[in-house]
């Protein structure tokens, strides 16, 4: 691939770095993060998909209300 052209879509279709695991409590929070964004995004109450998902705990849901999709912006400094 040349320089100049590179694919802006290096990590597929998925443009997030959610972390597998909570950082204090270890739980796996990684694997219902898109259903999270995709609910979120048609309008339900983000506190009742958490909920419905199983992520309770405080700790485990600030990950989850403080992610920032910056993979985008992280890209060109490969």
């Amino acid at each position: 691939m040349e320089q100049g052209k590179r694919d802006r879509s290096l990590t597929g279709d998925q443009n997030m770095l959610i972390p597998v695991r909570c950082f204090s409590c270890n739980k796996i929070v990684g694997g219902a993060y898109e259903e999270f964004v995709e609910r979120r995004e048609n309008g339900e109450d983000p506190a009742k998909v958490m909920d419905d998902l199983g992520i309770k705990r405080y700790c485990c849901r600030k990950i989850y209300v403080s992610h920032l999709d910056l993979i985008d912006e992280l890209l060109p400094y490969d």
